[in-house]
């Protein structure tokens, strides 16, 4: 089982602890000083949330982006697609990842994910965990010379590179790069990982740019127990956030209400005592992680 809370040290020196939402985090900060440490005051920064970087559309046919090393003795040719929700989830719950057997990776992909078998026969690389997994290299290349030698350079720059994409620096999510074709240089001296590694950083960047780039932000499903004379304050509250009704259902025989909703993680700070507040202390809410959508406003379009 994955643990509750997650505590960190940054390279600054900080220690970041990660739980399961603003009163969960309340408390064990509040264990931690009490408990722990006797009183001691925490000098305590405002909740982060992470977002992630996507690409929108796929890149046109014909379409195609160069990375060239800086010896200009190595090219790249890629593509960029964005991946579909089902197979994302597949990657970061571990259903499918670099740990399956490959037959049966490929069978995967090309069964339920319908991609083609050559390309599902040819991942090199998924995205480096926890937070990137879901991305994957794709070699579409054929008889290019000297390829298996830069192999690992090429891996290691993906799994780099997505770990900080070119909108804002945040891990991506949901893209599929392909390498098309390539040129390597037969003198091993010449095509290191430091010719290779800014090669594909050109290449990627430039391919997520012309995919339609986007930032994603993590959504919770708020699930909201009232009584019908409170809904009005449920639903001002929730709109206030930029929350999204899925359902509004009435309990037989009973005068609670249960509403259910889409809520954003980055809206969700002071959200229980907001509701509270509005609703005079008769909406009990529980936040659980649902899925991540576009932040609107965040996508950039290039021609």
């Amino acid at each position: 089982d994955l643990p509750l809370v997650l505590c960190t040290t940054s390279k600054a020196g900080e220690h970041i602890v990660a739980a399961c939402g603003e009163l969960h985090l309340e408390i064990c900060l509040k264990d931690l000083r009490d408990d722990y440490m006797k009183g001691s005051e925490l000098v305590v920064s405002n909740p982060v949330v992470s977002f992630c970087e996507t690409v929108t559309r796929a890149m046109a046919d014909g379409d195609s982006c160069l990375g060239k090393s800086p010896n200009k003795h190595n090219r790249v040719v890629m593509t960029a697609e964005p991946l579909s929700d089902e197979l994302c989830q597949a990657l970061e719950d571990g259903t499918l990842g670099p740990q399956t057997d490959p037959k049966t990776r490929t069978r995967m992909l090309v069964d339920e994910f319908k991609w083609s078998r050559n390309d599902a026969a040819n991942v090199m690389s998924f995205g480096c965990a926890p937070d990137s997994v879901a991305n994957v290299l794709v070699n579409k290349t054929s008889g290019v010379q000297n390829m298996a030698d830069i192999r690992d350079s090429l891996i290691n720059a993906f799994m780099q590179y997505t770990m900080a994409g070119v909108l804002a620096g945040e891990p991506m999510r949901g893209v599929r790069f392909n390498i098309l074709d390539a040129t390597v240089h037969r003198d091993s001296m010449h095509r290191g990982y430091g010719e290779i590694a800014p090669m594909m950083r050109k290449a990627m960047y430039a391919c997520q740019i012309k995919a339609g780039p986007t930032l994603v932000e993590p959504v919770y499903l708020a699930d909201i127990s009232t009584v019908q004379s409170a809904t009005a304050g449920v639903y001002s509250t929730l709109y206030a956030r930029r929350g999204e009704m899925v359902s509004c259902e009435d309990s037989v025989g009973s005068p609670v209400v249960r509403v259910v909703a889409h809520l954003p993680v980055l809206e969700s700070f002071g959200f229980t005592a907001d509701l509270r507040k509005q609703t005079s202390g008769q909406a009990f809410p529980q936040l659980v992680f649902s899925h991540w959508q576009a932040l609107s406003g965040s996508d950039v379009m290039y021609p």
